[in-house]
């Protein structure tokens, strides 16, 4: 704020200028006291002058609310914008109508795929969007050292963009055990932000006792992996904040608020973390965690302070997150504190959305040739598709529905030929990882139980979080054909029948975003989704995109696949499909 603006917004708030803008009548939620209480509402420029008697403000222009409810502008405290599959303008014009004005982005995914110059890309892109946004360095690239990503970030690299205005820290560490360890290459990366006073955000399932005391003494402040009101619990002792997640296939919330009272909800936060456009367009972002929590219980007034001022003080986000003088004007009017649907979303003083809608949509930008989608792949055939067994027990990926972690499987299947041969009687298929960004020629194959598909094959560059190609089929020659579809488009999404392509949906970003619509991303992901139920027989207990690009993400138990065979994540290590 210049000293110009200081004294205009003083001379506002003491009422010896009039005011910009006068919301009038509000019901105004006030995060810092915890209660609602009535008035009008004076707006300076971008930032809230103060306040007036009911009915009695004055301003440039008057906003009559007639008694509805005002409350700050909602933050995401952590969310993959890529796993939107929306540019990061189609994702603003998505979440301002809700009333989710602030996101603390961690941008993992493109960053696995082009290092720094997916930062660089989201950095430019969001700059001007209505939609504030703040972005996490992602500490693991890659997540482990398990996999082929298509870039490597090391501290050096964090160095050179940590001092960034709009860097808030380092993304969520999922190398837990190099953290618990003393892994040197993990506490050089944290000592950067502990040397630039950035915070650093944490991943950490499964880890108790004094695994999860080392954890949060290395500096790791934030966890949204907690399974268990119990886990929760156990990271707030220890000084951590907790992220109540609600994505599209990670539905934590439920749960975990169980854990939440009157002396810890302080110290949560709301996350969506992974959220489809179609879950942002039919159910919201932020908006739908609050409308969750007060469904379930939980006073709304502190489902709010999770949904705003927690997270700023997390995050050390200075004037916004509440309705107070000198506070970012970024708020909704609401008519009640149930619904939590939006009728106006004010964004620096400026109305932004209304009735659900964007009043001013903004467009991509050109697309740097860093970032385009691209897959970079090596000798790949229908041969290196091939389960050879000597025997005919083996382990299986075991999916659980409404998740994204798995079970240790374990199955007598049918061979032949020394193969792996599908079954129809069993749910139990091929999944392979092909690698796709330095032409290492890696082709990793495994088995899969519960995905529920009965023929063909769906296969996608959106795979957590190396961001290879995962196909998952009932034969090679459909599963083989899916690949060199997305080698063909440049990475998306496709469902494969009997050789024949039925669709594909082309992400030209990175292979994991498109520059088109949110309508149009939904009405593309949801006809292949149709496609892999109805045509496939894929199991409807199951997102079959969202469930399968979880499945090579080696930092979420038990079992997954890498471009270099099963990983067992209990021992952080590589294990055979064949069971001796």
């Amino acid at each position: 704020m210049t000293t110009k603006e200081n004294k205009v917004l003083n001379a506002m708030a003491s009422k010896r200028q009039l005011a910009d803008i006068c919301i009038r009548n509000a019901k105004v939620v006030d995060v810092f006291n915890e209660e609602v209480f009535e008035s009008d509402v004076l707006i300076s420029g971008k930032y809230i002058a103060g306040f007036a008697e009911k009915g009695t403000g004055k301003a440039l222009e008057i906003v009559d609310v007639e008694g509805k409810y005002m409350i700050p502008g909602l933050i995401d405290s952590h969310v993959h914008i890529e796993s939107s599959h929306c540019s990061p303008s189609e994702f603003s014009n998505l979440l301002i109508p809700n009333g989710v004005t602030t996101v603390v982005a961690d941008p993992h995914e493109i960053c696995n795929v082009t290092g720094l110059a997916g930062l660089d890309y989201m950095l430019e892109a969001s700059k001007r969007l209505p939609l504030n946004a703040y972005f996490m360095i992602p500490s693991c690239v890659p997540a482990t050292s398990f996999e082929h990503s298509g870039a490597t970030i090391l501290a050096e690299d964090i160095t050179t963009r940590i001092d960034n205005d709009r860097v808030l820290g380092l993304g969520e560490m999922m190398d837990y055990p190099g953290v618990i360890a003393g892994t040197d290459m993990v506490h050089d990366k944290l000592a950067v932000a502990r040397n630039h006073n950035k915070i650093v955000d944490g991943h950490s399932p499964n880890i108790y006792n004094e695994d999860l005391d080392a954890y949060a003494a290395s500096g790791i402040k934030t966890d949204h992996e907690c399974a268990t009101p119990q886990e929760l619990k156990d990271r707030i002792r220890r000084g951590m904040y907790v992220m109540v997640r609600q994505g599209t296939v990670c539905e934590d919330e439920v749960t975990l608020l169980k854990g939440v009272n009157d002396s810890n909800y302080h110290r949560c936060l709301f996350c969506t973390d992974d959220r489809q456009a179609s879950s942002l367009l039919t159910e919201g972002s932020i908006n739908n965690n609050v409308r969750l929590a007060v469904k379930e219980g939980l006073d709304p007034i502190k489902a709010l302070c999770m949904a705003t001022i927690n997270s700023a003080n997390c995050y050390n986000l200075k004037n916004i997150g509440g309705i107070a003088p000198g506070y970012i004007a970024s708020f909704s009017i609401t008519d009640n504190l149930k619904d939590f649907v939006m009728d106006q979303v004010f964004v620096e003083g400026q109305l932004a959305a209304k009735n659900g809608k964007m009043l001013n949509p903004t467009t991509p930008m050109e697309l740097p040739d860093a970032i385009k989608g691209r897959c970079n792949v090596k000798n790949f055939s229908k041969d290196r598709l091939a389960i050879k067994l000597k025997g005919n027990r083996v382990r299986t990926i075991d999916i659980i529905p409404g998740g994204v972690v798995t079970s240790a499987g374990e199955a007598t299947v049918k061979t032949k030929n020394g193969e792996f041969v599908y079954d129809p009687s069993q749910d139990i298929v091929k999944i392979a990882v092909v690698e796709r960004h330095k032409a290492t020629g890696n082709v990793a194959v495994a088995l899969i139980r519960g995905y529920g598909i009965k023929s063909g094959a769906i296969a996608t560059s959106v795979a957590h979080d190396s961001h290879n190609i995962i196909v998952c089929g009932t034969n090679d020659e459909d599963m083989a054909t899916a690949v060199e579809e997305l080698i063909r488009i440049g990475g998306g999404m496709t469902v494969v029948k009997d050789k024949e392509v039925l669709g594909s949906f082309a992400q030209p970003i990175a292979g994991l975003m498109s520059n088109k619509k949110a309508t149009e991303v939904t009405e593309s992901t949801e006809r292949l989704s149709e496609l892999a139920h109805n045509e496939l027989k894929v199991s409807r207990t199951i997102d079959p995109f969202m469930t399968l690009c979880f499945m090579s993400l080696p930092v979420i138990p038990v079992y997954k696949l890498t471009d270099m065979g099963l990983f067992d994540v209990r021992k952080f290590d590589f294990v055979p499909v064949e069971l001796s």
